[in-house]
C-alpha cells in the first residue's frame, strides 16, 4: 500500500506501465466534472471509476481483494478512511472470488486504518487487502484500475 500526495505521482510509475496513464488521467483538469461510472483510458488495462457516495464508516466498511488489478484510489473532496491488511492473512467471507469483477470480500478487520483527505491517493496492490469509504459524509473520489499484468 502507498499513501501520497498527488504531485509526488512520478515515484511510483517504475512500479507498473499502467500506472503513467493512471496519474495522467488522475490530472485532468475536468477531473471533478467526470459523471460517475467507468471511464476508458486503455480499454480493460487501465480503466478509471467515478463516484459520489455516502461514506460507510469504519465500522461498515469491509474488506475487499483484488487479483488482476492494482486500486489507485483518488479523493476529490471530502475525506476517507481505508483499512488495510496483508491478503494473505485475510479469510474469505464465503462467498468465494467473483472473478468476473475480481472481487473478494474477507470476514478480518483491517490492521491499520490511513486518513485520505482530498487530493491525496492510496495505491492497493494485488497482495493489499483494503476497506475502502470508510470515512463519514459525502466522498467524491476516483478510482483507476490498473491491470497488474497488461492483457
Amino acid at each position: 500500500m502507498i499513501l501520497d500526495h498527488l504531485e509526488n505521482w512520478e515515484r511510483y510509475v517504475a512500479l507498473n506501465d499502467g500506472l503513467v496513464k493512471a496519474f495522467s488521467f488522475l490530472q485532468r483538469m475536468d477531473l471533478a466534472e467526470l459523471p460517475d461510472g467507468r471511464v476508458e483510458i486503455d480499454g480493460d488495462n487501465v480503466y478509471a471509476v467515478v463516484l459520489h457516495c455516502e461514506g460507510l464508516g469504519r465500522d461498515r466498511a469491509t474488506l475487499e481483494g483484488h487479483r488482476k488489478y492494482i486500486d489507485v484510489q483518488f479523493v476529490i473532496s471530502g475525506t476517507d478512511e481505508m483499512g488495510w491488511k496483508p491478503a494473505v492473512f485475510c479469510t474469505n467471507d464465503g462467498q468465494g472470488f467473483d472473478e468476473a469483477n475480481d472481487l473478494e470480500f474477507y470476514c478480518d478487520e483491517p490492521e491499520t486504518w490511513v486518513t485520505v483527505p482530498p487530493e491525496r491517493f492510496a495505491i492497493f496492490f494485488t497482495a493489499d487487502a483494503h476497506a475502502p469509504m470508510g470515512g463519514l459524509g459525502q466522498l467524491h473520489k476516483v478510482i483507476v484500475k490498473v491491470a497488474e499484468v497488461e492483457s
